[in-house]
């Protein structure tokens, strides 16, 4: 048996002990062993009990000499045991002691308290922990803590939804977010910047889309801002990676030849998406919003609403008399691109004509032709809700004014609209 730690127990119900407290007790040092008294089977029977190397231990005798020998020999060795594992000087009993009595209130052991501390000095090195602390509490008092990704994803297509955004754009969110909130299954609190850095890098080959993957990621960061997920005080991570330079690139754009002779060629129910891209220079999408309530023949404006732009901002577009030709026989109710098949077919018809449907192509068209023909490049922007610099920069001195007036001078057949 070994000489551990050992420690005297009190009695238990099963020992058939009849008095309440020991018949005698056994002293060594500073550990007391009891001897307790009872009869068992009409004989009195004398009994110690103490726990050894984690068991309790429980022995019977018939002679009380006998019990006392046990008993004094079971205290030296207990006695034995605390005095090996317990070398602390009186200073360090005190500290045992009074580091106890701080921790009482808390109700964590003090094994459990040292390891926590030893674990946060790793990660915080020289820093305070009490510094740490406050600048935590301080950057995330409100918030709330510990919702994912996957979550705050749901949510802001609820959101965007109730806010009444159009398709496409909540098209767009579920494939980069949806795809984001996989990659990032856990608190949003845990993502910085650089994994962000790092998974756009694995997951885009342009420029351009690396953009506008992290356009959406900061609409989710931001999102979970305004929803306390995220400190208000500080700037979100998302919004800590730049952006990458886009190398400029030349734009493709129809003659007026070209597009008169594809404006020939169309079906009737085509001619308001391919008139309107040319002539306005409407964003794709934001003509796959555009209702015929918008379109003024009289006032010669379509007036976009700041949901249907994609810079949110309500926007008058001038109707040039060719347009209005154009459109005359058409003006009425509902949407203006009832179906988005449509956008397929004008880009199979420009393809099987050998014109093209180079990206964007209506749009650029109109903008370099309207530049060209009003020298206003400030006004052009506005119309076409652009920037000034973007303008100068793609369009300005692209085509001359005498091909911009022969493009807006690009009007319907005689016989128009023909008979269906």
């Amino acid at each position: 048996m070994s000489d551990k730690y050992l420690t005297p127990t009190a009695k238990s119900p099963s020992d058939n002990i009849e008095s309440k407290g020991p018949h005698a007790t056994v002293r060594h040092g500073s550990v007391t062993v009891p001897i307790y008294a009872g009869t068992t089977g009409g004989k009195i029977r004398y009994t110690i009990a103490f726990h050894l190397d984690g068991r309790r231990q429980r022995r019977m005798f018939t002679d009380l000499d006998k019990a006392k020998r046990e008993a004094k020999l079971a205290a030296e060795r207990i006695q034995r045991g605390m005095a090996a594992n317990n070398d602390l000087s009186s200073r360090d009993r005190e500290l045992f002691v009074a580091a106890r009595k701080l921790l009482a209130p808390l109700n964590v052991p003090m094994l459990a308290a040292i390891e926590e501390y030893v674990r946060a000095k790793a990660v915080l090195k020289d820093m305070p922990l009490v510094t740490a602390a406050q600048e935590f509490m301080r950057q995330n008092t409100g918030v709330t803590l510990g919702v994912t990704v996957p979550q705050i994803y749901q949510e802001l297509l609820v959101a965007k939804k109730q806010d009444g955004v159009g398709n496409d754009y909540q098209i767009q969110l579920k494939a980069i977010l949806g795809f984001f909130s996989r990659d990032f299954p856990g608190p949003i609190l845990h993502i910085k910047s650089d994994h962000i850095d790092q998974w756009l890098r694995k997951t885009t080959r342009t420029a351009t889309s690396r953009n506008n993957r992290l356009q959406n990621i900061r609409i989710l960061f931001n999102f979970a801002k305004q929803r306390n997920y995220l400190p208000k005080t500080d700037t979100t991570e998302a919004s800590h990676v730049a952006r990458v330079k886009v190398p400029a690139q030349d734009i493709a754009i129809y003659t007026p030849k070209q597009f008169e002779a594809l404006l020939r060629a169309a079906p009737v129910h085509l001619i308001p998406l391919l008139t309107i891209g040319g002539f306005t220079g409407m964003r794709a999408a934001e003509l796959a919003r555009l209702d015929w309530s918008a379109v003024n023949l009289d006032r010669k404006i379509i007036e976009l609403r700041a949901t249907q732009a994609k810079t949110a901002a309500r926007r008058l577009i001038p109707i040039s008399d060719n347009l209005a030709a154009w459109l005359a026989p058409f003006v009425g109710e509902g949407s203006v691109i009832p179906n988005l098949r449509i956008r397929d077919e004008a880009t199979a018809l420009a393809k099987d004509t050998e014109i093209g449907w180079p990206k964007n192509v209506l749009r650029h068209s109109c903008i370099s032709y309207r530049v060209a023909l009003t020298g206003d490049v400030p006004r052009t922007a506005l119309e076409s809700g652009n920037s000034p610099a973007i303008i100068f920069r793609h369009y300005r001195e692209v085509v001359d004014e005498a091909a911009a007036k022969a493009w807006f001078g690009i009007m319907p057949p005689d016989k128009w609209p023909p008979k269906q």
